[in-house]
């Protein structure tokens, strides 16, 4: 690895698992610290800042979101000189692993968290999940979860059918279910489309004191790289880490999406299904105009060839 003046500004692309793995361990024993947890699971530290940002991510995710391959949550620290946390997993495991349990004890037993003013918890789906689960073991932190699952435990979400075979995996032991575990928190930000209804079904069960909750709507899955090409998710980290998350400042954050050419077509998409031919057309109009997109140029034509066609025959009949 080349020398880096900022550690978390290490570039990481066009290498094989096995490599960058020795690469971000490189990374974290020369400025923090590196941990193998089990087969499947890594944690790497830098130490920074006196505010300490915990991530989960898994391998697949960093290497397909960000331009250097490096971790999210590197970025999002670098942005604020905060220390930073990243357990990373090689697939989507959820985190619920021994290893995993024993290191987040081994960090609460040695004091760990206390050495920082201020400690934020993040994640985005599986990994929102670990976020929410894994914050119990350090009382009074920030969390902030996108689209997170409460549980796969079958007993409880046995409407949930997309992680079926994850089942097997034990959601009733220590760390489990994530929304009992943010009791601990100072406060907590759950993000949600809801109408993805399973999404929304699990953000349900976090309704409760010191957790608030914020809609996405149509954004489905994959919310973080939506934020992320928004260049939203920043400043929606830090300013729940700062407590200044509200509905005002969400919806204002939120507002980005307008730019957002991939949002814009699926809200085209939305329309066509709930057949509203003059909401497609208005707002395909509206992504041709800011946008050119040729080929929505010509499905825009052609709606209103369509809609001018439709009201050729009333006109003469008037």
């Amino acid at each position: 690895m080349q020398d880096q003046i900022e550690p978390l500004s290490v570039t990481l692309t066009d290498l094989r698992p096995s490599q960058w793995l020795q690469e971000i361990k490189s990374v974290g024993e020369t400025y923090g610290f590196f941990e193998p947890l089990g087969k499947a699971h890594n944690a790497v530290f830098v130490e920074k800042g006196d505010t300490l940002l915990v991530s989960f991510e898994t391998l697949p995710a960093i290497q397909a979101l960000t331009e250097n391959a490096r971790p999210v949550a590197f970025d999002l620290a670098k942005d604020r000189d905060w220390s930073c946390l990243t357990v990373i997993s090689n697939r989507d495991t959820w985190f619920r692993d021994g290893e995993v349990y024993g290191f987040f004890d081994q960090l609460t037993d040695d004091g760990f968290f206390e050495d920082f003013d201020k400690v934020v918890f993040y994640g985005a789906g599986p990994c929102g999940y670990a976020a929410c689960a894994f914050s119990v073991a350090c009382p009074g932190a920030t969390v902030i979860a996108l689209e997170p699952q409460a549980t796969l435990d079958s007993r409880m979400t046995e409407w949930d059918d997309r992680f079926v075979e994850m089942r097997k995996l034990d959601f009733t032991s220590r760390y489990g279910f994530a929304p009992d575990m943010l009791e601990a928190s100072d406060s907590a930000y759950v993000v949600y489309d809801p109408q993805e209804r399973l999404d929304a079904m699990h953000a349900a069960l976090f309704e409760r004191t010191g957790v608030a909750r914020f809609r996405a709507r149509h954004f489905g899955g994959g919310m973080q790289a939506h934020f992320m090409q928004m260049g939203a998710l920043s400043d929606l980290v830090h300013q729940a880490a700062d407590g200044d998350l509200t509905p005002a400042s969400f919806a204002q954050l939120y507002r980005k999406r307008r730019q957002h050419v991939p949002y814009i077509k699926k809200l085209i998409a939305v329309v066509e299904k709930a057949e509203r031919p003059y909401a497609v057309e208005a707002v395909c109009a509206y992504l041709v105009n800011s946008f050119g997109a040729p080929r929505y140029r010509r499905k825009l034509n052609n709606l209103r060839a369509a809609r001018e066609a439709e009201q050729t025959p009333k006109a003469a009949e008037a």
